[in-house]
């Protein structure tokens, strides 16, 4: 359907709903703004609201739609600013609300699945196909404290896709940027958005900015900014109100991730952003009566990329990320 209407359409702006269905007649609607260009050209999936209160980047998408004129665009663009509509309004963290799980742990999907699953498969058969350029972008969710930055997988066997991921985060204007190891064995899932798509030969790349579920206007420019940028890059539109931006500051090519040991209430005086030593205390657990259970020590020297944020904290979730550039060892 996406290809079908890309192909045959110029200098067309289309609002669509795709609703999807399982088996048992669970639905959803997946709102997609398509818009193809005068002339030939790349097409750049932008995508956000996988997590419903990733809030910078899902407003960000809801403003830059309606800036394209598709008279002076190359190539199509296919736009979807709220992936998970449920989790968004029933203002529910990470998960879809309709089954409980995860749409980012649940890649490729299932089309006879729950209805994540089939949000999944959505993605792999239908969207990602007709992509050249994949923009997944996230943001802190409810319990999530970050400093913004730009990400990408560093697949080795997939280099010209990979270089052209690298040199669109160097040209954001995020300072910060992040090179995830692509390990990922034949026989295992991607589990997240971004990196099926990279299994599928496709360049991706995400943002995440924002934190603790809120959203500022900054943001929302920074993320438009953003996406002009990789726009001129790929020769597909020029925004003259966006400047080139500076070179990015920082690179981080290895993380380390303290999960959560105790479910109980969590305390640490570290900031997203702030610096850790290895082998020292970066926070501490306590039961519901305020008792010291487990104290949290960091695993190597870094910087805290993201953290949990908010007290209550469960066993296994991600307590810290620890971002290391390995070259300034």
């Amino acid at each position: 359907m996406i290809k079908q209407i890309l192909s045959h359409e110029k200098a067309l702006v289309k609002d669509t709903i795709f609703k999807l269905s399982t088996a048992n007649n669970v639905s959803v609607d997946i709102p997609v703004t398509l818009i193809s260009g005068l002339k030939p050209g790349a097409t750049f999936t932008i995508i956000a609201g996988i997590h419903g209160m990733e809030y910078p980047t899902i407003m960000s998408l809801i403003e830059f739609k309606k800036e394209i004129d598709p008279k002076k665009l190359s190539g199509n663009l296919v736009i979807i600013p709220i992936v998970n509509v449920e989790s968004f309004y029933k203002r529910t963290p990470f998960i879809n609300p309709l089954d409980g799980l995860n749409l980012n742990r649940v890649f490729p999907g299932n089309a006879k699945g729950s209805i994540t699953e089939v949000m999944a498969d959505f993605f792999t058969t239908q969207v990602f196909p007709v992509t050249d350029v994949l923009l997944d972008m996230h943001g802190g969710d409810v319990s999530e404290d970050l400093i913004p930055f730009i990400c990408y997988y560093n697949n080795k066997e997939l280099k010209k896709q990979t270089e052209l991921s690298a040199r669109l985060s160097q040209i954001s204007g995020f300072d910060t940027i992040v090179s995830y190891s692509y390990i990922l064995p034949a026989d295992k899932p991607a589990q997240y958005a971004f990196k099926q798509a990279v299994r599928q030969g496709i360049t991706a790349l995400s943002i995440e900015i924002g934190k603790l579920g809120s959203w500022k206007q900054a943001e929302v420019v920074a993320t438009k900014q953003a996406i002009y940028r990789m726009m001129a890059e790929l020769k597909m539109y020029e925004n003259k109100n966006v400047k080139p931006a500076t070179p990015p500051r920082i690179m981080y090519d290895k993380q380390v991730y303290v999960a959560v040991p105790d479910q109980g209430i969590f305390y640490s005086s570290l900031k997203a952003g702030d610096t850790v030593i290895k082998d020292t205390e970066i926070g501490f657990i306590t039961d519901i009566f305020g008792n010291r259970i487990k104290t949290i020590i960091a695993p190597e020297s870094g910087v805290v990329l993201y953290k949990i944020g908010t007290p209550p904290v469960n066993v296994g979730e991600t307590l810290f990320c620890i971002a290391i550039n390995s070259e300034a060892k």
